[in-house]
């Protein structure tokens, strides 16, 4: 029984340092390395935006008017809408914004959202590329918060703060989440570097695209090129990408479950990474914050099953199961659609359920040779 109670108590230790542990070490290093970063707001350089589509004909005029709206020097801005074979009404909205600036390249084979990207990249006039979803709306100043920081020249990539919205304008009840993950950015662009993108608003060297893959998760590769280069990655909390929910609750899922997926896939391309002795600091933010994160729905596993198994041995442990049992209560209340669910204490073990159960699926996936490489934009 004493290898059962270390790996129940092991399993514990990790499932709090991969949520608490791993920002506690930012925050200790933070006193110790401290980055000065620049934010330059008149630094205006050419850049090129990116906008994928495919079959977006309800939200492509709507991304469009919010481009066209943005403050930035029309003689610095270079803006493509690449279709990744869209069959609707996409590309006649999009030739509309021609008069705008707007210029249209329709892939000749639907292949994928990254290989879309690859394809617009090589008309791209930018040094600073951005990129954007159809369904993410950029505040005003976004583009001169996304390039801002670009003035450092240790820079490589930019990422905006997520804002996710509900129907009637109000935030998202995945906003605990959302915050926490937009925290840790900020911890680790303070110490380091960041080690993811948001997807749907960031920005890169074009210099760092170079070597960019047409299949492959193009915001967490781009973070991670930036690294192999000498670059670092930030977050700019001024630039943020808004979005709604999606209205589907279970597609919602599904798109979590594909993204985990292509990360898993991204990440054990780039192992050479953990490379201690050559990427110093992000190699440990690499294992951390993306390995140990992803394990933990196995950690929650073993804590689960060992515990069963030593609750036959010793009755602390049956207190301890009774408060995992509750845990779990409390998140299948979490995910009723009633008055009660919205209280914190219910929807926080709902989220985190939820986030790990999705992450366990994305491990199945992974491990029976699935990989995802097209996309299906999701209804908000």
């Amino acid at each position: 029984m004493e290898i059962v109670s270390y790996i129940f108590i092991s399993s514990l230790i990790l499932i709090f340092y991969a949520y608490f542990g791993y920002p506690i070490s930012l925050i200790l290093l933070s006193f110790f390395r401290h980055k000065k970063i620049e934010y330059e707001p008149n630094y205006q350089p050419m850049i090129t935006l990116i906008i994928t589509a495919y079959n977006e004909e309800k939200r492509i005029g709507n991304k469009l008017e919010n481009t066209v709206q943005l403050v930035y020097p029309k003689d610095k801005l270079q803006v493509i809408v690449v279709s990744d074979g869209s069959t609707d009404n996409t590309h006649a909205i999009v030739q509309s914004y021609r008069k705008h600036g707007v210029t249209l390249h329709i892939t000749k084979e639907r292949r994928g959202k990254e290989n879309a990207q690859k394809e617009a990249i090589q008309f791209a006039q930018g040094e600073i590329i951005v990129f954007s979803d159809a369904a993410t709306i950029i505040e005003p100043q976004g583009l001169n918060h996304i390039v801002a920081p670009f003035v450092n020249p240790d820079i490589g990539s930019v990422s905006s703060e997520d804002v996710f919205l509900n129907e009637d304008g109000s935030l998202s009840g995945e906003g605990a989440y959302v915050k926490y993950e937009m925290w840790l950015r900020k911890l680790e662009s303070k110490v380091n570097s960041v080690v993811g993108l948001s997807g749907s608003f960031f920005a890169a060297r074009k210099g760092i695209l170079a070597d960019f893959s047409g299949q492959m998760q193009s915001d967490f590769r781009t973070l991670l090129n930036c690294q192999r280069m000498g670059y670092y990655g930030i977050s700019n909390p001024k630039a943020k990408g808004i979005y709604k929910n999606i209205k589907d609750e279970k597609n919602e899922y599904d798109r979590k479950v594909r993204t985990v997926l292509r990360g898993i896939t991204v990440y054990f391309e780039h192992l050479e990474l953990l490379n201690l002795f050559k990427y110093g600091i992000f190699s440990y933010q690499y294992f951390t914050h993306k390995l140990m994160r992803w394990l933990v729905p196995w950690f929650i596993l073993t804590a689960i099953i060992s515990n069963m198994i030593l609750t036959f041995h010793e009755n602390i442990y049956s207190v301890i199961l009774f408060f995992q049992v509750l845990f779990y209560l409390f998140a299948i209340i979490g995910k009723t659609k009633n008055r009660i669910s919205r209280i914190l204490i219910f929807k926080l073990p709902y989220y985190f359920i939820q986030v790990n159960w999705g992450i366990l699926i994305s491990w199945i996936r992974y491990l029976k040779g699935e990989r995802v490489v097209m996309w299906q934009p999701s209804d908000r």
